[in-house]
């Protein structure tokens, strides 16, 4: 249906206004001669436009940059900022903290901690808490748990999930069917086939082969796969996961850092799921770093009874700004405050009117794509039906054709997340925004399609 040549010349023009609208942003990127990549992270180089949008202020569900273009913002940091920029309430618990209390990082507790370990078990219901700074972290420390109490090597992923950059976690699966290390995997230290095995997601014949060897200390998954569009899970398939893993003797880590937009609880409330580990950050801290997991009472009773183990000192399961007050007291601000329960319907109800739109925008110009919503968030991907795993959704990618439209709408300010096509809702984003998104939506369709 769509011309590959006219797809090209759009792509063409389309960089050639991003340029125009965004000098200064071109010229802060030619003049970064000292920062690996020229970016602060080398992720900011996942850029449609040629150079990334430098960013000068933002507020709530919008972005200015330094060329004073307005962008909507439906990426949101990828999820870290579901409360929107500075929101007020954090705002206000951050300034609080520097200001009038001082003691950043003292390595001593705060009583927030305790409030906001209780605010989690009520949501997610694992009985004890320790923080990270990111998820990564907590994803580590979990796995170097389960390893210690099961004695077994060996952590199973579903083929491109996303738990931050864990070394275990870069495995898919191969065209024999078995696990190979994930295409770009830069400098693992050991073939990741030793330390991980590897099924695609929704499929639990795939998940029983790899349990039956005996190794798996424990199945580590997303309960929707998010950085490869959303991929959500078949009836009975989480279920199924659960009944396996406790058949073969492997705990179940359940990681919601993305997956919290599904509501309040994430889908661990919504869908009545029993991890014995659950892992979260990004969303929960209002933008400042934070990752955390949580462990049943029965896990962690077993954990701490082990007195060969350093848990306190330099055992790997720690951080000296980890938990530190400046992030207890984001975590509780955003918590207590942004992410409630009536913020978060107020999200998915907004999140259930931008996909409806998108959909009847496919249907109209009989485009060949779909759109997946978990709760606050969506994101379409360039096949119909949708994937129902990892390593599909990934063959379903079309580089030329996301940038086309992730430049199209930065261009007329609409930004969606730059690893994928996702787009989130936070509590101050409205209707007339969405409606806005699929006006241009729109007319980067037309343009596409026209004869």
């Amino acid at each position: 249906m769509i011309s590959r040549e006219k797809l090209a010349k759009l792509n063409e023009r389309e960089q050639q206004t991003f340029y125009a609208r965004n000098p200064k942003s071109r010229a802060a990127f030619e003049r970064a001669d000292h920062l690996f990549g020229k970016v602060p992270m080398t992720w900011m180089n996942k850029k449609a436009g040629g150079f990334p949008i430098y960013l000068d202020r933002a507020s709530g569900n919008r972005i200015w940059d330094i060329d004073g273009n307005e962008y909507i913002d439906f990426a949101l940091g990828d999820t870290g900022a579901m409360a929107g920029h500075s929101a007020p309430a954090v705002v206000e618990a951050i300034t609080h903290r520097v200001k009038d209390l001082g003691g950043l990082t003292t390595m001593l507790p705060t009583e927030d901690a305790e409030w906001v370990a209780k605010n989690l078990t009520e949501r997610f219901g694992m009985a004890k808490w320790s923080f990270s700074l990111t998820a990564t972290d907590a994803n580590r420390w979990a796995i170097r748990l389960v390893r210690a109490i099961t004695g077994k090597p060996k952590i199973l992923f579903n083929a491109y999930c996303y738990h931050g950059s864990v070394d275990e976690a870069l495995i898919v699966v191969g065209p024999d069917g078995e696990g190979m290390s994930r295409p770009g995997n830069v400098g693992s230290p050991v073939d990741v086939t030793q330390t991980s095995r590897v099924a695609e997601f929704n499929d639990l014949q795939g998940l029983e082969r790899q349990l039956k060897n005996g190794d798996v200390a424990a199945v580590l998954m997303e309960p929707a796969l998010t950085n490869i569009g959303i991929v959500l899970p078949e009836p009975g398939y989480l279920e199924g996961v659960r009944e396996l893993t406790r058949k073969y003797d492997a705990l179940l880590i359940i990681d919601e850092t993305h997956t919290f937009s599904a509501g309040y609880g994430g889908m661990t409330m919504r869908d009545h799921l029993e991890p014995d580990v659950f892992v979260i950050g990004k969303a929960i801290a209002g933008g400042i770093p934070t990752g955390t997991y949580g462990l049943s009472a029965h896990l962690a009773e077993k954990i701490l009874s082990r007195t060969d183990l350093d848990l306190v000192d330099m055992g790997g399961v720690g951080g000296t700004l980890a938990g530190n007050p400046l992030q207890v007291a984001a975590m509780r601000a955003t918590l207590e405050k942004i992410l409630t329960q009536e913020n978060f319907k107020y999200m998915i109800d907004l999140a259930t009117v931008f996909t409806d739109g998108v959909n009847e925008l496919f249907e109209k110009y009989n485009l060949p794509w779909s759109i997946n919503q978990l709760g606050a968030r969506a994101e379409y991907r360039f096949a119909k039906p949708y994937p129902k795993t990892g390593t599909d959704a990934f063959h379903a990618a079309d580089p030329e054709l996301e940038d086309y439209l992730h430049v199209y709408l930065a261009n007329r300010g609409i930004m969606l997340t730059p690893f994928h096509n996702m787009a989130l809702m936070c509590p101050t984003t409205t209707l007339a925004d969405v409606e806005k998104h699929h006006e241009v939506f729109e007319a980067a369709i037309k343009e596409l399609v026209a004869g």
